[in-house]
Order: C-alpha cells, then structure tokens, then sequence
C-alpha cells in the first residue's frame, strides 16, 4: 500500500507491502532508514534545519525540523526493533531551486544539520542525491529496502 508522507511528517513501517512516498523534496531534505534484518523502516521530509528557530513549531510538529525530526525518525524505528549498527540511510533534497544560494541557503544548511546529526549518532549516509535546482520524489519500498529518486521524469535507484 502507498502511504505518502507530506511536507514536516513521518511514517515509519514494518509491513513488506508498503510503499512510503514523499514528492517534491525542494530544499527540504527526504530520509529513508531501513534495517534489513528487521525489516524496518521509514522516511521523513523535513522543511527547515534547527528547531531552536522555533520551539512552539517544533513541539507541534518535530518532523518539519532536520534535528528534531530525525531524531523521531530514528527512535520510531529503534522502537519497532531496529538497530542503529544495520540502518542503511539515504537522503535526497537539500537543493536551491529558488535560486537561494547566497540569501538564505535552506538546502545546504538542511544537509548540513542531517550530516552533523547523523554523524553525532555514528550513523553513515549509505547514498544521497543532493543539492542542484530540481525537486525530487522520493520512493522506500519495505519489502527490500530499496530507495528511489524520481526527477524531471525520470526514476533511478539510489
């Protein structure tokens, strides 16, 4: 079953036939975690790098920060039995397709705040597609795993 994730949300599964989905990943960075020995997984879209920007935003909704909606990502599939040691992560989004690059720079400083938090967790980006101009779509298919990026009609395996 396709289960769509919106802009600031999370879902997290254990169910082989599900297919999680999130679309138009901007600036806004998409990412997939998935355990394969307990076939577990999940995807989140966040929006905007710090929760300390907005602390009221952020206690409603964690999911629209990278550090706080991570982190939720990460304890929702620890607690359907995943172990950090097997998660395989992969992010897509992080671009400037406003042309943002020297104002405000939300992509990069998204992507930044991901690598800063995944690495304080001992956690490694398995595979990215970053940055550039386009928005992107992004597939995790729990039967196996599998991520995979659609752009500009277009759709590869990442």
């Amino acid at each position: 079953m396709q289960r769509t994730v919106g802009i600031s949300d999370i879902y997290v599964s254990q169910d082989p036939e599900d297919v999680i989905v999130t679309y138009s990943l901007g600036s806004c960075v998409g990412v997939t975690v998935y355990d394969p020995r307990a076939k577990v997984g999940g995807l989140v879209h966040c929006m905007l790098p710090m929760s300390k920007d907005n602390p009221d935003k952020a206690s409603a909704n964690p999911a629209m920060f990278v550090d706080t909606g991570v982190s939720l990502l990460l304890q929702k599939v620890y607690d359907l039995g995943a172990r950090r040691e097997n998660l395989e992560v992969k992010v897509a989004g992080g671009a400037s397709p406003l042309k943002d690059v020297t104002v405000f720079q939300i992509g990069q400083r998204n992507y930044t705040i991901l690598r800063k938090l995944l690495w304080k967790n001992n956690i490694l980006i398995a595979n990215e597609e970053v940055g550039g101009a386009v928005p992107r779509t992004m597939y995790l298919y729990m039967k196996d795993g599998r991520t995979e990026i659609s752009s500009g009609g277009k759709a590869h395996i990442l």
